[in-house]
């Protein structure tokens, strides 16, 4: 089965509005939003050497591109 038809998020939509009412939905989605930014946290307190290895190995890139650009103009 394909993802969903515009037809039925329109339906799922609309059954939320029914059942949570417009005053409560802005609710729920900042709660989400601070539960997705509060996992991301987390997440980051524990593999905080994975940014880390991303921005060394970024610079080690690009020292390695210089250096060959030197070998290439002697």
């Amino acid at each position: 089965m394909g993802p969903f038809s515009f037809k039925e998020l329109l339906l799922i939509l609309l059954l939320v509005l029914i059942l949570f009412g417009a005053k409560k939905i802005p609710e729920l989605a900042k709660g989400l939003g601070s539960g997705v930014k509060e996992f991301k946290k987390a997440a980051k307190e524990l593999n905080p050497d994975a940014d880390d290895a991303g921005a060394k190995a970024a610079s080690t890139n690009d020292a390695g591109d210089s250096s060959t650009g030197d070998k290439q103009s002697s």
